[in-house]
């Protein structure tokens, strides 16, 4: 079976950049109907769509979060990055990233990782 696991670190200071990694075990990021997904939960709220990267390398951002987002790949490491610039306390949330089908069922979660922006 799929299996994904975050990585990166846990506290972010304001204006930095946020880079964390999702490494895949079981199963190919290029496998065809399939999208790697990053979706994330802040405090209190709801889970948020954030973007993903698809079988064929294109990718997809959520509208409010395109302008400080980029999400790549490593396929020869079985992985993808997710990339968040300008960081506020506002994108304090637990990090998760999903295996995803088209019709946005996601299939398989990684643990999720907390992170923290704080000075």
């Amino acid at each position: 079976q799929v299996q994904l696991q975050e990585s990166g670190p846990g506290l972010v200071k304001p204006s930095q950049t946020l880079i964390l990694t999702c490494t895949v075990s079981g199963g190919s990021i290029k496998s065809n109907g399939y999208y790697w997904t990053w979706i994330r939960q802040a405090p209190g709220k709801g889970l948020e769509w954030m973007g993903c990267i698809g079988y064929s390398g294109a990718t997809d951002y959520s509208p409010s979060l395109k302008s400080r987002t980029a999400i790549s790949r490593d396929t020869s490491k079985s992985q993808f990055t997710l990339q968040l610039t300008s960081v506020t306390p506002e994108d304090t949330a637990v990090y998760y990233c999903v295996r995803s089908r088209g019709d946005y069922v996601y299939v398989d979660w990684g643990q999720g990782t907390q992170v923290t922006v704080s000075s």
